[in-house]
Formats: structure tokens, sequence, C-alpha cells
């Protein structure tokens, strides 16, 4: 199932946190990258995007950064003030989605985001929503309490959570209402689950990284450079 053109879309992107992996000054979504913050460039994909009616963004209550993003003052753009955890910012930024849309979910510190990936998320979307993801490559390993090998995981059927995450808006809300002190809500598909969803898993570029670290911030360069020099 594809969702329907008429269907009204609204991004959503939780943008309080403060990012203190990063070891910066500021919040790392504001960190430059190429000449921009990450969260501008984050803002640019899904603001352009052609079935993307609006973006709502939730904004640390103190952030004093936001206002000098160009996309700032952009007409599709609603700001509310967020929590203190990511699933508290999704729940205020769904306030001020309509009951009837659906709510296209994305970390504003993953700006290699492309058209893309939302169109096959669109178009792959069941009705019980879906989210970007990516099959798992590597052996992985279960550890013990004392840091050595337990034993070895499966990897056949495990896939790495990326976003968006697509969900109708007033089912997402009621989720994330029901579960705020679960801290097994990490992701707005694990709320989903929580109401017996099984969301589709859509296949997404292995280049839509979330910069947490500087070396990621070095690699999201690298991949925007590398396509405006394609």
């Amino acid at each position: 199932m594809a969702i329907d053109a008429n269907t009204p879309i609204y991004a959503v992107v939780p943008a309080a946190g403060v990012g203190k992996r990063m070891g910066g000054t500021q919040p790392k979504q504001y960190l430059p990258l190429l000449g921009r913050a990450i969260l501008s460039h984050t803002l640019g994909v899904l603001l352009d995007h052609p079935q993307v009616a609006k973006v709502v963004v939730a904004l640390g209550a103190a952030d004093g950064y936001f206002d000098d993003l160009p996309e700032a003052t952009h007409p599709n753009l609603i700001k509310v003030v967020g929590g203190a955890e990511r699933a508290d910012s999704v729940r205020l930024a769904l306030s001020q989605v309509p009951a009837e849309a659906w709510a296209l979910v994305h970390d504003a510190a993953r700006p290699c985001l492309t058209h893309g990936d939302i169109d096959q998320l669109l178009q792959q979307c069941g009705d019980q929503g879906a989210i970007l993801a990516m099959p798992v490559r590597d052996t992985m390993k279960r550890a013990n309490s004392d840091g050595n090998i337990d034993h070895t995981v499966e990897r056949a059927l495990l896939w790495h959570a990326l976003t968006p995450q697509l969900f109708p808006a007033s089912k997402l809300l009621r989720a994330l209402n029901q579960h705020q002190l679960n801290p097994a809500i990490t992701d707005e598909a694990s709320a989903m689950e929580l109401q017996g969803w099984q969301p589709t898993l859509v296949s997404g570029r292995p280049d839509n990284i979330k910069v947490t670290h500087p070396d990621d911030l070095r690699l999201a360069e690298l991949f925007l450079a590398q396509r405006s020099a394609s």
C-alpha cells in the first residue's frame, strides 16, 4: 500500500537535544556542515519534498540558534518547544499535526536524507506504518556483563532502524501518550509495536547516517560533497 497523494504528510523533527557525545559548546544539530548547520540540511530536504505539507520542529526551551537558520522563516515550518526526551519532543510536535495526517518523524542529526528515500517510504508503507531501515551486514555479538562475548546473534532477520518513521499522527500520539514512562520507547516504531503494530521495513540508503560523534560529521561532509559534485 502506498500513501495516497491526497493524504497530508507532516514531517516532525525532534531537535531539543544537546548532543553531549559530540563534546561541543553548542547543540550538535547546529554544528557547521559544508557552510550550513546540520539542522538546516535536514529541514531543507523535508521542506523541499513535494508531498510534505508542513514541518514541525521541536526545539529546546532556551534554544538561541534556530532563528538564525534560513529555514526558520519558511511558511511551511512550525516551531514548538520540545521536552526532556526525544519521545516528549515528538509528542509535543504531534499536537500541531492534524489527526487525519500521517507523521513522518525524522532525526534532526540525519542531514543526508534524500527525496528518493522519502519516496520509497511513502510508496512501500503498509497500513501499519513503515520505517527506513538497513539489513545488518556485520556479524553480531551479544556481550555478557563482563564485556566479553556471550554468544553470536543470528543476523539474518536483524535490521538497523533509521529515520524517517511514518505513522498515522493520531495513532502515534496515542501510543506515545500511553507509554510515556516506558524506557523501551527508543523510537516511534517501538511505541507502535507495544500497541500490537508490525510496521513495514523499507530498505534505505547506507549514507543516511546520524551524526553522533565527530567522525560522523566528517563522513556526512563527504557524502554531501559527493552528491553536490555528481
